[in-house]
């Protein structure tokens, strides 16, 4: 026992120690553990010849494992196994009828679903890469990312035939071949491979057709970003009203989200049943902080993991320990493998400030700052497919020191006193006023604070005969909320300098946003505040009647002409 008290205390005062010294040992402690785990066993799947790619973990599960379920999908569950089976029948006809071989390219124009699914992995398995096309995009959006791809065949679904046939003329100018795969196409030079499919056989395709296939061939080329895992739920189209009925449907227990998705499960008007469900880790970036705070206090304890990484860069966070706001948490292990800094940016210059030998300067702790991320072996950028023009722009050079070449994120970050990393805002996005920086997402949460107010859209417009741009937010109210320009203006004056309160306003019905729920800004931008042009109710912010006061002409004048102070 004398042994076994002092051996105790000595413990507990090096766990206090540890504490103090790593106040985040306990959440961060298993997280290390993984990743170094995962980064041996990814450098010894490279090593394998052929390498243990994705596919081949999909089919070592299938073996394993034929029956577990992989998707589900409108009710129906996909199998490991049945994935397989479909990806082998599909790359056997698809190769029959493109002929398609190693190190080629095929571009996919498909909804979610499982043929999704199976035509990317019957890809794989001859030995090709996928192009993903964003199922939104028409005419010259989906041509360029095609043409990007350099893929010569098209693999698309009935379903999505409109997007195809108007550019149908394109594409043949382009000798590229268009198949169907799950429909009927009587369209000249289309060719429907659903009988094929179906009557293709199942059996494993050979081994050599992707023999050549190594960690630094091109698997997929996508045009945004996207999401794998194991068993998944997927829908066509999201849906904010029934997002928590198929939860508790399918017992989901994780879910992803982008951009503004929880703002949209917040917007949903409450029920008495909202925190009864399996759900608790929500996995994904672009979450502000009172959305964070409203979304757990309504829909229950659920973990967010917030993260930060962009499709092509070197460099990402997450945010494990479920710091609210937060995108991330650096630690001597995440600065040794991913070699980051903030360094100063001039917004109004669109460029990183440099010192009088002409290299970058980083920010302090608590300062705003360009994140960027240095190239090396280890953590390369390999830019944009048959694009070196705009690859060279992402890459910053000199930066320290003469030859160095560091990955511009386009992304202005801080970091805490706690380590912990916070996105501010894209440089797009912030503009220069009056000599001082805007970062349109803090304009933004002020505005959602306010309880008639559902969205706000801040950006950045020009003003004849003044510098920098000035502030414009687009606003869409609450469904039964009422418009009030003086409390507006009450909160915009209690809530932000001068410089930063939004001159300009415009009263949506809707904020138009992308698929993946960004704002789409440029439009705005373009069509400013003119109310000849702009369809849309809009205020100006005065002083003098302490409101936002509806702007009609005769104001827009006079601020094109200087009469009223900016």
């Amino acid at each position: 026992m004398s042994v076994l008290w002092p051996l105790a205390a000595a413990v507990l005062a090096a766990a206090a120690a540890v504490r103090v010294l790593w106040p985040y040992a306990w959440a961060e402690a298993p997280v290390v553990w993984r990743v170094l785990f995962s980064a041996v066993r990814i450098a010894w799947w490279a090593r394998r010849r052929p390498p243990t790619t994705m596919l081949e973990l999909l089919v070592q599960r299938a073996r394993r494992s034929p029956g577990k379920t992989l998707v589900v999908f409108e009710g129906r569950a996909l199998s490991y196994g049945q994935l397989d089976a479909d990806s082998s029948r599909l790359g056997r006809a698809v190769r029959a009828a493109a002929g398609l071989g190693p190190g080629d390219c095929a571009a996919l124009l498909l909804p979610n679903g499982p043929l999704f699914l199976a035509a990317w992995f019957g890809l794989a398995k001859l030995g090709c890469a996928a192009a993903f096309l964003n199922t939104n995009s028409r005419r010259q959006a989906l041509l360029h990312c095609l043409r990007c791809s350099g893929s010569r065949v098209l693999l698309t679904a009935a379903d999505l035939w409109s997007s195809v046939e108007e550019v149908l003329p394109a594409l043949r100018n382009d000798n590229v071949t268009v198949f169907v795969l799950d429909g009927e196409c009587t369209a000249e030079g289309v060719e429907n491979l659903k009988d094929k499919i179906q009557a293709a056989s199942d059996q494993p395709l050979p081994l050599s057709l992707r023999s050549a296939v190594t960690f630094q061939s091109p698997f997929v080329y996508i045009f945004t970003s996207g999401t794998t895992g194991a068993t998944v739920v997927l829908r066509r189209k999201f849906s904010a009203s029934q997002f928590w009925d198929d939860c508790r449907k399918y017992n989901v227990t994780v879910f992803q989200y982008i951009g503004e998705l929880l703002r949209y499960l917040c917007n949903v008007p409450k029920r008495s049943n909202e925190q009864e469900h399996k759900v608790r880790i929500a996995v994904g970036n672009g979450a502000r902080a009172d959305v964070w705070k409203e979304f757990i206090n309504r829909f229950g304890n659920i973990h967010i993991c917030e993260f930060y990484g962009a499709t092509e860069g070197n460099i990402g966070f997450m945010n494990y320990v479920g710091k609210i706001g937060a995108a991330g948490r650096i630690n001597f292990i995440s600065k040794r493998l991913l070699p980051f800094h903030l360094v100063k940016y001039d917004a109004e210059l669109e460029a990183p400030v440099r010192d009088a030998n002409g290299y970058c300067i980083e920010v302090a702790t608590g300062e705003v700052g360009l994140l960027i991320a240095k190239i090396t072996p280890k953590t390369p950028f390999t830019g944009y497919v048959r694009n070196e023009v705009l690859t060279e722009k992402k890459r910053l050079r000199d930066v320290f020191c003469k030859g160095d070449v560091y990955f511009n994120s386009g992304d202005l970050m801080m970091v805490d006193h706690d380590n912990f990393i916070y996105f501010q805002d894209r440089i797009g996005d912030t503009f220069r006023w009056k000599g001082e920086n805007v970062a349109t997402i803090e304009v933004a949460d002020v505005f959602s604070t306010l309880d008639f107010v559902q969205n706000a859209c801040v950006y950045g417009v020009t003003v004849p005969g003044h510098e920098g741009r000035i502030g414009m937010a687009a606003i869409q109210l609450h469904p039964g909320k009422d418009w009030d320009g003086e409390r507006l203006y009450e909160h915009v004056v209690a809530h932000l300098p001068s410089y930063a309160r939004p001159r300009f306003l415009r009263q949506q019905r809707a904020i138009e946003t992308t698929g993946t729920f960004k704002y789409y800004k440029v439009t705005l931008v373009k069509e400013g505040f003119n109310p000849t042009t702009v369809q849309d109710s809009l205020f100006i912010l005065d002083d003098e009647k302490r409101a936002y006061v509806p702007m009609d002409q005769e104001a827009y004048q006079s601020v094109i002409n200087n009469l009223i102070r900016l």
